[in-house]
């Protein structure tokens, strides 16, 4: 199961519907990528997303995992700080956002947009402040306690979540990074906040608890572009061999984002991520609007040790059962993706609780007999 926010942690703490949500999902031997979890208080730039940075946030995720590892589920905590994806008013003290440099997100010349939890509508996103080389330590430091705080709360491993233009990727991308120091500059040097954060955290649980996701060519998220994407993430991927990683978690080029409407697609395109597969010596993940026939034929074909489903978990809570029967998925609800309540969040059915899907189950376990 892949990443997914879902906006529905009050004060950034996790609440027993949220240990329910994944309850539902969680299979014997499965692996659940927690939602994106911020390491620290600078970190927020959506509302009700959690936390893993205080005593609160460590007991409330551990409800979490003890109710997926009732089901024989693995977790992983998806370790994320926003950088400019953010706004003052999300801000302690109501600062500026951080980022490698002080490029604000924009769209074909038009400032990108963010909600704002004080005046409850959308502002444009500011001008970050680009961080002084001092304060980088300190970065690194939170990612550090975040997964020292992601075992104590039970998780089996963490993801660093260096994709999807947040603060490692906003180090990673020359679009962004205009840094003339040690982290700017060169590809040797942008990538070198990402592998110092991997090597701390690698430290904190060891390297076979620890992930990695990237997103190559997310041009359209977050306006995360970078003029060599391939030679940027082979050098990542050679110097990632060198920690010996659970995975390496890559988005598919085809998945792309409307910045406007927010909503996913798939298209056609000559990128692809196999010259990081060819590389990379671990486990590959790979995620991006994957059906059950494209998911097959990409770990039957090498392109990927395993797929990561996203909003096909969020509709479909047995997805799992509905993929070994070919069992068709529920469409999903955008409009309660991100809405505070139960509604399209606990209440997507299973087979298992439809006369269509009993009838569906029996017929798959007669044909199996």
């Amino acid at each position: 199961m892949a990443p997914l926010t879902r906006c529905r942690a009050p004060g950034a703490v996790p609440t027993p519907m949220m240990a329910e949500y994944y309850k539902q999902r969680a299979t014997p031997g499965g692996l659940i990528i927690s939602e994106a979890t911020v390491v620290s208080p600078t970190g927020f730039g959506y509302p009700n997303t959690p936390g893993i940075f205080e005593p609160a946030h460590v007991d409330g995720w551990r409800q979490v995992t003890e109710a997926v590892h009732s089901q024989g589920g693995i977790m992983f905590s998806q370790l994320w700080h926003v950088g400019r994806v953010s706004h003052p008013h999300f801000q302690p003290g109501e600062a500026l956002p951080i980022s490698s440099s002080a490029v604000p997100i924009s769209f074909d010349g038009q400032p990108g947009k963010v909600f704002s939890p004080k005046t409850m509508q959308m502002e444009d996103y500011p001008t970050p402040r680009a961080l002084g080389k001092e304060e980088i330590p300190g970065i690194i430091a939170d990612f550090r306690k975040a997964a020292r705080n992601a075992k104590a709360a039970g998780f089996d491993g963490v993801e660093v979540h260096g994709a999807n233009g947040y603060l490692i990727d906003q180090f990673l991308k020359d679009g962004i990074n205009q840094r003339t120091d040690e982290y700017g500059g060169s590809i040797e040097n942008r990538a070198r906040l990402c592998l110092q954060i991997v090597e701390a955290v690698c430290e904190e649980l060891g390297a076979e608890k620890v992930g990695l996701r990237l997103s190559p060519f997310g041009t359209a998220i977050h306006a995360a572009e970078d003029s060599h994407p391939y030679a940027l993430n082979v050098y990542l991927a050679e110097e990632l061999n060198k920690f010996g990683l659970a995975y390496l978690h890559l988005i598919e080029p085809r998945q792309v984002i409307d910045p406007v409407t927010k909503e996913y697609s798939v298209a056609d395109t000559p990128l692809t991520l196999r010259p990081f597969r060819e590389v990379f010596n671990g486990a590959v993940i790979s995620a991006g609007g994957f059906t059950t026939e494209t998911a097959a034929a990409a770990v039957g074909s090498g392109a990927c040790d395993a797929v990561a489903f996203g909003r096909s978990f969020i509709s479909t809570p047995d997805l799992v059962q509905r993929l070994r029967i070919g069992a068709a998925w529920n469409k999903w609800d955008r409009n309660t993706f991100y809405s505070p309540g139960p509604e399209g969040y606990l209440d997507y059915p299973t087979l298992e609780e439809t006369e269509e899907g009993r009838a569906l189950l029996a017929a798959a376990a007669g044909a199996a007999a």
